[in-house]
């Protein structure tokens, strides 16, 4: 008789849940941490600070946020993947970029597929293509033949991270050149942007849409399938001659593989609950980012298609770090 590998999965989280019953029954019995990977201000911490108070008060314990930033956030999910697996060390962060990783570091530390687990996706937001306001672009098709006349810098959130590929991506399918200035997060890299040392930005909507709103960014596209109901009148990056294309910051938590299926199970009741409530769900949806979420085995299996979809894209990109 055959097994395949979803029903062995079944036995396996059946076989679990009675073991971390028995081993975890008063989890949470101390403070927990969500551990973000990037500095404060971009579109992870953002969202671990919407969420943290809610998810203290569903689970009567402390829920802290601890930046954790370096190594385009390798240094903090490292850190949480040889965390002890006991629900209490929390992930969160662009999910995405922690995909792309493996294909970019020739030395990475941790393997993220089998190091981290899943617990839900929590939110997407689509790339917004933004320039500072004394770019003479205001589409895409201006920025390719201004991008060929002079040199223009495009702000890197991180080098191998989700918006650098996609600024790659950009590039490669428009026939536009620039240079990539590398940052240690998003934040910083706007900030350079709002001041005119990098011309360029591709960025999550979530932390960007405010300073285009005040109009200290100039927004040339969205990289979404449909355009966004907030920016309504800005063009999708496929309306702009990319057809298909389609790039975005997804958020979600994991945790240290080996974490009881229990506690696994009942984090992610509480985030979803958490993540979906009205106040929570209209203060992203305010910033342009979707509350997405799914169970872990879901968030498991992106992360294996994401690794191998961006793998064709580093690939085709020459792009390598130690």
């Amino acid at each position: 008789m055959s097994i395949n590998r979803r029903d062995l999965m079944g036995v396996t989280l059946a076989l679990g849940l009675g073991t971390a019953s028995a081993q975890s029954p008063h989890w949470p019995s101390k403070p927990i941490r969500i551990v973000v990977p990037y500095p404060p201000g971009g579109s992870s911490d953002i969202i671990a600070r919407s969420i943290a108070q809610p998810l203290s008060e569903a689970l009567k314990q402390s829920v802290i946020v601890e930046n954790k930033a370096g190594a385009n956030g390798n240094l903090g999910a490292d850190y949480v993947a040889k965390s002890a697996p006991d629900g209490y060390t929390l992930l969160l962060c662009d999910t995405g970029a922690l995909a792309i990783s493996p294909s970019v570091y020739t030395k990475l530390p941790f393997d993220p597929v089998k190091d981290l687990r899943g617990v839900t996706m929590l939110a997407y937001s689509p790339h917004l293509l933004v320039v500072h306001p004394s770019v003479p672009a205001n589409n895409l098709k201006e920025l390719v033949a201004l991008s060929k006349k002079t040199e223009l810098n495009f702000a890197v959130t991180a080098m191998g991270s989700a918006p650098h590929l996609a600024g790659v991506a950009v590039e490669r399918a428009s026939g536009a050149k620039w240079l990539y200035i590398p940052y240690k997060g998003g934040s910083q890299a706007i900030t350079d942007t709002i001041a005119g040392q990098t011309q360029i930005l591709m960025n999550g909507m979530l932390a960007t849409l405010p300073f285009v709103q005040s109009g200290k960014l100039k927004i040339l596209g969205v990289s979404k399938g449909s355009r966004m109901p907030l920016i309504g009148d800005v063009p999708t990056l496929a309306e702009q001659g990319l057809t298909g294309f389609e790039s975005g910051t997804w958020q979600g938590m994991l945790v240290a593989n080996g974490t009881p299926p229990a506690i696994l199970n009942r984090l992610n009741n509480e985030l979803i609950k958490v993540i979906r409530q009205p106040d929570v769900r209209a203060k992203l949806a305010g910033q342009g980012a979707e509350v997405v979420t799914m169970t872990p085995l879901q968030q498991d299996e992106f992360l294996i298609r994401e690794k191998a979809r961006w793998a064709k894209v580093v690939e085709q990109a020459q792009i390598k770090l130690d």
